[in-house]
């Protein structure tokens, strides 16, 4: 680890790219959701981005209308990812206030037979013409798509006794590197074509009550950030959704292997953070449901100190 690493903060404040807009519900019945019904808030949380073909950004995530205040019922409904487009241009262009499209919502239950209902967590990946989804919760499971909007379900890819959720996707060296949380863990598995996956090793443990989520791994000059969100049990009024807080820790490591259970680097206010580049070169960081109801995107600066 060179004696000084640049440190990623906050350039600036953050921009709601993405406004959930009402729809009807077409998920499983909960004691506070009715298949069928109109419901006018949706909450977004855990997501990932993709470009398309035509060099166009679009973001996919958890999503369930608003429900009450009880934790209990916090996540009833997450059976569905939103799909929202920016507008055509570059990210930077796109850094505009409720600029991004709501589209038709994927993958709901009656489009994946035979599997779970619940449907978190997606990482997408755009490899051979094809665009591969893995999501979440255990077992992790994979779609694929031709145009982002029709989702094939390709099956379920792998288990972990205490869990998997939660999976974040790094292509290096010719392997896909999947991050993910299990228990108080970020686990890693890899793979050379997106089916077959690795043994599972450990690269993080945070201290209880703290658990992962949200994992997210980034490989910048030399350096591996391992970016990770953490909920430690408290119920806290003043977020937008009680369950989802907005402490995200960032770890950095010349060695991939070599994040250990020591301090973070340092912490950054979001909320399931994904870090994405433009085509400028500039670095973003996203968050669902802070500071706003929705998915916000801030400027990403690398602060080397002397």
């Amino acid at each position: 680890m060179p004696a000084s690493i640049p440190i990623p903060r906050l350039d600036g404040g953050y921009t709601r790219v993405y406004r959930p807009a009402g729809d009807h519900y077409h998920g499983t019945p909960t004691p506070e959701l009715t298949p069928g019904t109109w419901y006018p808030d949706w909450v977004p949380n855990d997501h990932g981005f993709v470009c398309d073909t035509d060099g166009r950004w679009h973001v996919f995530g958890i999503t369930h209308p608003l429900t009450g205040s009880s934790l209990e019922r916090v996540h009833d409904g997450e059976v569905q990812s939103f799909h929202a487009r920016a507008p055509r241009g570059s990210l930077a262009a796109a850094l505009r206030a409720d600029a991004w499209e709501d589209l038709p919502k994927v993958l709901l239950p009656r489009d994946r037979p035979g599997e779970i209902p619940e449907q978190h967590a997606p990482a997408i990946v755009r490899r051979d013409g094809t665009y591969w989804m893995i999501y979440g919760p255990s077992p992790l499971r994979l779609a694929t798509s031709s145009d982002l909007h029709s989702w094939t379900p390709a099956g379920a890819l792998f288990s972990e006794a205490t869990g998997a959720r939660d999976p974040g996707i790094l292509l290096w060296n010719n392997l896909y590197h999947m991050v993910f949380c299990s228990l108080n863990q970020v686990r890693l598995r890899t793979s050379p074509d997106l089916r077959h996956w690795s043994t599972a090793e450990t690269l993080l443990t945070l201290p209880p009550p703290i658990a992962p989520e949200s994992p997210f791994l980034v490989l910048r000059e030399g350096i591996f950030y391992l970016f990770v969100c953490g909920w430690d049990g408290v119920w806290d009024q003043r977020d937008l959704q009680g369950a989802y807080q907005h402490r995200t820790y960032v770890y950095a490591a010349a060695d991939l292997h070599a994040f250990g259970s020591g301090p973070p680097l340092t912490e950054l206010e979001a909320h399931a953070p994904e870090v994405i580049a433009g085509e400028d070169g500039q670095w973003y960081l996203s968050s669902a449901e802070w500071p706003e109801r929705g998915i916000s995107l801030a400027k990403l600066a690398w602060e080397t100190t002397p």
